[in-house]
């Protein structure tokens, strides 16, 4: 295996046993040191969440890329007992399907991309984005039992970022796809973003169990940040309507703000 092979198996492992960690954080903390006997899951709260979810692209994303996964994280300030949230998130997109191909100026006849020795190099187009942004939301009970579970509204604003990623051949080289060359053909582009959640949010009376899930849509109005297209031969100046839509569903880490330690048991 080559050195190439083996850092991008190396990251991808960290990656993998970072969400790793927060799933199980998510999932045995709450029920090790925050269950409580008889003690409700009142009082404000920091909420923290992992969550997983899918976007199919519309817009002007449509005809770049396919459906992407998209993990997140995110970090809750819940008040009581009025239930307004106010929150920070970051999405992560990765996908398959880039529906321009943009290196098509380097391809031969027969669709291939010669590198420098003159042998076919192994070139692959994927999907990288990121949303970054903050929200105000309202979680609205729907039992008098338990208030703090229920319909969850968020709107907010941020950033939205996305770009081709060129995976390079782990054995051979493509000049053309070198240094600086590359930004010719990696289509990055960002700029600011709406975004809307409206799901269900439930924390349970012992705060065992803690979790939500909904539809996640996000408006990007993007533009192309490199100076030059190789596809296009020009500067790209045009300016983007990028959509998301999908589905997020994800755990919950709750930390009570205001809590007596005396009370916690294990």
């Amino acid at each position: 295996m080559t050195k190439m092979h083996n850092w991008a198996f190396r990251r991808r492992k960290i990656f993998i046993s970072w969400y790793t960690i927060l799933l199980f954080s998510t999932l045995v903390l709450p029920s090790a040191t925050l269950a409580q006997s008889g003690v409700q899951n009142s009082g404000s709260a920091i909420l923290l969440g992992v969550s997983y979810g899918g976007h199919l692209s519309g817009g002007d994303l449509k005809e770049r890329f396919g459906t992407n996964l998209s993990p997140a994280i995110q970090l809750d300030y819940q008040t009581d007992p009025k239930n307004w949230i106010f929150s920070v998130q970051a999405s992560f997109q990765f996908g398959s399907e880039v529906k321009t191909d943009v290196l098509v100026n380097l391809r031969t006849a027969e669709g291939f991309v010669i590198a420098n020795d003159r042998a076919v190099a192994d070139i692959q187009l994927r999907e990288r984005g990121f949303y970054l942004g903050g929200s105000i939301g309202k979680l609205i009970s729907l039992s008098a039992k338990n208030y703090r579970s229920g319909l969850r509204i968020d709107l907010g604003a941020g950033l939205l970022q996305h770009q081709i990623r060129i995976q390079d051949d782990p054995v051979r080289t493509v000049a053309a796809l070198t240094g600086d060359y590359r930004k010719g053909y990696d289509r990055l582009s960002n700029g600011p973003a709406l975004r809307e959640f409206i799901g269900y949010q439930y924390q349970s009376l012992d705060r065992r169990a803690n979790f939500f899930a909904g539809v996640e849509l996000i408006q990007g109005f993007t533009q192309s940040r490199r100076d030059f297209d190789f596809l296009l031969q020009q500067k790209d100046d045009s300016k983007r309507v990028d959509l998301l839509t999908g589905f997020r569903i994800g755990l919950i880490l709750p930390f009570y703000v205001g809590q007596n330690p005396d009370e916690i048991f294990y």
